[in-house]
């Protein structure tokens, strides 16, 4: 049971969603003896002052004696912000109320121990798998060392993502395409393969209405087949364009994607003559990246659902039919037995305008 202060917390964490990374949303709220609110906080961006800190500064002097609740455990370290343990202490917080433990191994429970030495109570569990729930990038990126990957997948009614000759654009909607962008304003990185840029030559960024950072593009590129003049590699987006390749592709080839402002990772191969999806996300999480939309091809998908690297699944799903044998379908690969299927949990369908848009997350093994 999530307390009513802990659903005011979480619904004020949610106000940060795609501007706090590599921090996690927090949110905050001051409750006096008589139970009444007296002052709340959430972390806005990246950088700025966390939750706690703008619900005390808010509250002042009314902060002495009272109950804080909050999503996450304070932090005890010092990053581009003081420690959030020594501005409760300092403002005569009486008791705390913590959703969830920090998830990062190294720092999980020092905040709240450093509480406790202080005589402060300290309460952990209130409404704990929302706030988890809430910040699975950042759950996923400390306990795993790798960035929540999203497939995110438009298709006919029949599974086609394009007809027999390549065409895509657009088989959805102007009001999925928006949903689309959003997505993108959410998440760190986009993903695509090679085969994705050579059929759409996208430029995999965000084009909503909301001021946003643009998020990094990332290719997988294993053979070098990126042209030095696609439009992910545009010098004029303000993100770096990641191309991961094998030893497969040139000098040449990177010194040409240089030139353009791209940067050429290597990393090793697969027994399949593909990048290595692990080194991949591990080398994306040294640089902070927490979140990644995979938006293709299908080749792609398979790859890191068999891997067990895919977490969240976003269909748009379109009222149309396209048929064709040699049509591609959203997820293609050697494919599964019914008994090794993955298996996905639904959390919302809805509407939007002709379109249906279904999302959900990957089970892993032993949760079902």
């Amino acid at each position: 049971m999530t307390s009513r202060y802990m659903q005011r917390a979480l619904a004020l964490a949610r106000r940060g969603l795609g501007q706090t990374s590599p921090n996690p949303m927090v949110g905050a709220v001051i409750v006096n003896e008589a139970g009444h609110i007296i002052a709340d906080g959430y972390h806005a961006k990246a950088g700025g002052p966390h939750a706690e800190v703008m619900a005390l500064r808010k509250a002042g002097s009314l902060a002495r004696g009272q109950t804080l609740y909050v999503t996450l455990e304070p932090c005890n370290h010092t990053g581009r912000t003081p420690p959030c343990t020594e501005a409760i202490m300092a403002a005569g917080i009486r008791r705390v109320v913590v959703a969830t433990r920090d998830p990062n191994p190294h720092v999980a429970g020092g905040g709240l121990d450093r509480l406790k030495d202080a005589h402060i109570e300290v309460e952990v569990g209130d409404g704990a798998d929302e706030a988890e729930a809430l910040n699975r990038p950042f759950f996923t990126w400390s306990r795993e060392g790798r960035p929540y990957c999203t497939l995110k997948i438009a298709t006919s009614l029949d599974g086609k993502v394009a007809t027999v000759t390549g065409e895509s654009k657009y088989l959805t909607s102007h009001q999925a395409l928006a949903h689309a962008h959003e997505l993108r304003r959410q998440h760190d990185a986009i993903l695509v393969g090679s085969g994705t840029i050579l059929t759409d030559n996208p430029r995999l960024t965000y084009r909503g209405k909301r001021r946003a950072r643009q998020p990094v593009r990332v290719v997988l590129d294993s053979r070098g087949r990126t042209p030095p003049d696609a439009l992910v590699l545009d010098p004029q987006v303000q993100s770096p364009a990641l191309i991961f390749t094998s030893d497969r592709a040139s000098d040449d080839w990177e010194r040409q994607i240089f030139s353009r402002g791209g940067e050429v990772v290597r990393v090793t191969s697969d027994p399949g003559g593909h990048v290595n999806l692990r080194e991949v996300m591990a080398q994306l999480a040294d640089r902070h990246i927490l979140s990644v939309l995979v938006e293709g091809g299908p080749t792609v998908h398979a790859a890191l659902i068999s891997q067990g690297l895919a977490d969240g699944w976003v269909l748009y799903l379109a009222p149309i039919i396209l048929g064709g044998r040699d049509a591609p379908t959203a997820v293609e690969g050697a494919g599964f037995s019914l008994q090794s299927a993955p298996r996905l949990t639904l959390h919302q369908v809805r509407r939007l305008g002709p379109d249906v848009v279904w999302e959900g997350s990957f089970e892993r093994q032993g949760s079902r």
